[in-house]
């Protein structure tokens, strides 16, 4: 077996699986061209990723599946540092801007913040649950 694979325990897969990453997001980083947002495991779980890439933002089939293609890439590259996260990638408005050189390079420079606002949360970022106050 490889050891930067991709294999199926290592995806999202149920619309359950996404709602608990969106309900419980332990971090959250955020760009122009994507979101990533990550909720905690049991440390010894191996990390699990989710796309959402919509129509809206990349109209061919050709574009969804390269913004994909490059995000998992990342992924299975920085597998091991990410250990015990649920991570959800959901594709933004300015992903057109960039080139899948462009969009490597910034994913790969957001994994380590994401993986410190997951386990270091700032005190401004709310509680599991807990709304943030609209004052």
């Amino acid at each position: 077996m490889s050891l930067y694979s991709f294999q199926r325990h290592q995806r999202l897969l149920t619309p359950s699986q996404y709602k608990s990453v969106f309900d419980g997001a332990d971090g959250r980083v955020s760009h122009s061209a994507f979101l990533l947002l990550a909720t905690k495991t049991q440390p010894e779980q191996p990390a699990r990723l989710g796309l959402i890439v919509a129509k809206k933002h990349l109209k061919r089939a050709v574009d969804r599946n390269g913004f994909k293609r490059v995000v998992r890439t990342q992924f299975r590259l920085a597998q091991h540092s990410l250990v015990g996260l649920d991570i959800v990638v959901l594709a933004r408005p300015g992903c057109r801007e960039l080139d899948s050189r462009q969009l490597a390079a910034e994913i790969e420079k957001y994994w380590p913040k994401l993986v410190r606002r997951c386990h270091n949360p700032s005190p401004d970022q709310p509680a599991k649950g807990k709304p943030r106050s609209t004052q």
